[in-house]
């Protein structure tokens, strides 16, 4: 349980913030643990100038790499570490050529060990607020044992929180060097990992506070680390008032029973060609002129292709893009896990006030997001009940493998998830491929159960009256009533 009005400081990065529930509990030590190039070292840059932006001093004690080379890699990614303190215990070149050798832990008295000496002597000079060192694991090779080393540590990290510092340390382990000591010393655990070739992030252990439990996504690139915490639909609410948000299209309307109502999930389904996205971009189109913010996500067609689509059937996708109430964002193959993409979508309701949003298409969020397909399904549950929570109207497209021939609601598996499903068909009639579009579903209120025909034109999409004649059009082969009575 998390202590009341408990003193917090920010790690840099917002979202292992959010997942620490607003950053670490101060004047506390923590184990930055994870094996090599998970980002231990670049976690502490964060830190490090979280701490120089806020107006504290920092200590950067590093015991493996020289400070040059430090202070170069975290130029590269963009850290400026001119107002970080160092205290360079790494070995020299000299150590090696002039086979010299030094004790950190074997001597007796504080006083009489140089290596303590420089660090206490060192503390006192800068009376740091925050303490990196990296890594801890370097002393346990000069200690003369493990209890000698544990009882050491233990000393250090009382001597640094005595002097009011937050205290960040990292680990090398491995299994002939395991660091399960280090984890019961820590006030807290922050574990780097990278399973299955994805980047990951967990606290495991948060002494006297909360947190976000669970494995959560980390990306590494041009100025740093960032974090993107595992979405707990049931942590975000929004009120919002419930009404019916309307296509602009006054035939498919009454095939919905006047349109779909805030805060759904609709999913329009069917085969390729057929329609799908286009009718789903005339909720949006008719949300930005209500004033709404609007936005697309595509998986599987390239946005280019998607404003000259909509252009020649008379949307204007870039005028809604150019006054800023829709959002047409393509996603690259694979570079993003589910987290991120839940983190882009959240930014763009919570930030940008996005109330309508379309995911286009499920498939290719399954093919283009990092991850096995069951666990991408999950993830996209709880996207979608996210987005109901906040109020939000979510679109999905769904493509179908059948062109004509059986009828599929949905090839996803992800009918659970809908509150409205469309579906549209390509039908075979007199020799002519014709579409035609119907409810299946609609969870709030009633609609109309019959089909109407479907077409795109240059003027637009038009809709036709209901097929009240016709029989087996979802087989793709219909029949005139009037034509099988003759024949019977």
């Amino acid at each position: 349980m998390a202590e009341p009005n408990i003193s917090r400081v920010s790690t840099g990065i917002e979202g292992l913030d959010e997942v620490l529930q607003g950053g670490l509990p101060a004047d506390r030590s923590y184990l930055v643990r994870g094996a090599p190039g998970t980002g231990k070292t670049i976690l502490g840059f964060h830190f490090l100038t979280a701490g120089v932006d806020a107006g504290e001093t920092v200590l950067f004690i590093n015991l493996e790499e020289p400070t040059g080379d430090i202070r170069q890699n975290a130029a590269s990614l963009g850290f400026d570490l001119a107002d970080v303190s160092f205290l360079d215990l790494s070995p020299t070149s000299e150590f090696f050529a002039e086979d010299k050798s030094y004790s950190i832990f074997e001597s007796e008295s504080v006083e009489q060990d140089p290596i303590r000496d420089r660090i206490r002597e060192r503390v006192a000079e800068v009376d740091p607020d925050r303490v990196f060192l990296d890594p801890v694991t370097q002393f346990r090779y000069l200690a003369s044992d493990d209890y000698q080393f544990r009882k050491e540590v233990i000393s250090f990290m009382r001597y640094l929180k005595e002097s009011d510092a937050t205290v960040l340390f990292t680990s090398q382990q491995s299994e002939s060097t395991p660091d399960d000591d280090l984890q019961f010393l820590a006030d807290g655990i922050v574990e780097l990992g990278r399973p299955d070739d994805k980047r990951t992030l967990s606290v495991p252990k948060l002494r006297g506070s909360d947190r976000l439990s669970g494995t959560h996504s980390v990306r590494i690139e041009a100025g740093g680390l960032s974090v993107y915490p595992r979405l707990v639909p049931g942590d975000h609410t929004a009120a919002f008032e419930t009404e019916q948000l309307r296509s602009g299209v006054d035939s498919i309307d009454q095939l919905l029973g006047g349109g779909i109502e805030r805060g759904t999930i609709s999913v329009i389904s069917g085969p390729t060609g057929v329609g799908k996205t286009t009718t789903g971009t005339l909720f949006l189109q008719e949300a930005a002129k209500r004033g709404e913010n609007a936005a697309i996500y595509h998986f599987e067609e390239t946005a280019r292709t998607f404003r000259h689509r909509c252009e020649s059937i008379g949307i204007s996708v870039s005028d809604l893009e150019a006054d800023g109430s829709l959002v047409v964002e393509e996603i690259e193959a694979l570079d993003r896990s589910p987290e991120a993409f839940a983190d882009t979508v959240r930014t763009a309701v919570e930030r940008n006030d996005v109330g309508v949003v379309m995911l286009d298409g499920i498939e290719g969020y399954k093919l283009s997001i990092q991850g096995r397909e069951d666990e991408l399904t999950g993830k996209l549950h709880a996207l979608g009940r996210y987005l109901k929570n906040m109020g939000v109207t979510v679109i999905m497209i769904d493509e179908v493998d059948y062109v004509t021939g059986p009828f599929q609601a949905t090839e996803a598996g992800i009918s659970y998830l809908a509150d409205n499903v469309v579906f549209l068909r390509h039908v075979e009639s007199h020799g002519e491929l014709r579409k035609v579009i119907g409810v299946l579903k609609k969870r709030v209120g009633t609609f109309e159960e019959t089909l109407r025909e479907f077409d795109m034109t240059t003027d637009g999409i038009q809709v036709g009256p209901p097929l009240t004649e016709d029989e087996g059009i979802l087989q793709g082969n219909p029949v005139v009533r009037a034509e099988q009575d003759a024949d019977e």
